[in-house]
């Protein structure tokens, strides 16, 4: 399935070479579906469209990528994105504002 890929490459350096028809086929339906961006080969005749595939690769894995591995993702499953930082506006506020409720001495 093109979901399990989709796992195994959120879990692997980018970018990612594969060769084999079968995840090369697998690559191209996640690159139309918008979940990653990749390099496919194109076909090797022109004419009829057709011919073996060399390598597909990986660069990278979409927002749209990430968003549809969280829907999917299993329990024990590590998340695929890091959780977004706070702004530096507002870690100042809120160390200000706990640093005015600390006891004072």
């Amino acid at each position: 399935m093109a979901m399990d890929l989709l796992r195994q490459l959120a879990g692997s350096s980018l970018p990612a070479t594969f060769h084999t028809p079968a995840e090369i086929d697998k690559i191209k339906l996640l690159r139309a579906a918008g979940l990653v961006i990749a390099l496919t080969p194109a076909p090797s005749n022109s004419l009829t469209l057709s011919g073996p595939a060399d390598a597909a690769q990986v660069l990278a894995i979409t927002n749209k990528g990430r968003e549809e591995l969280a829907k999917f993702s299993l329990p024990g499953d590590v998340p695929p994105m890091p959780p977004a930082r706070e702004p530096w506006w507002k870690a100042r506020l809120n160390s200000a504002v706990n640093s005015s409720r600390a006891p004072w001495r």
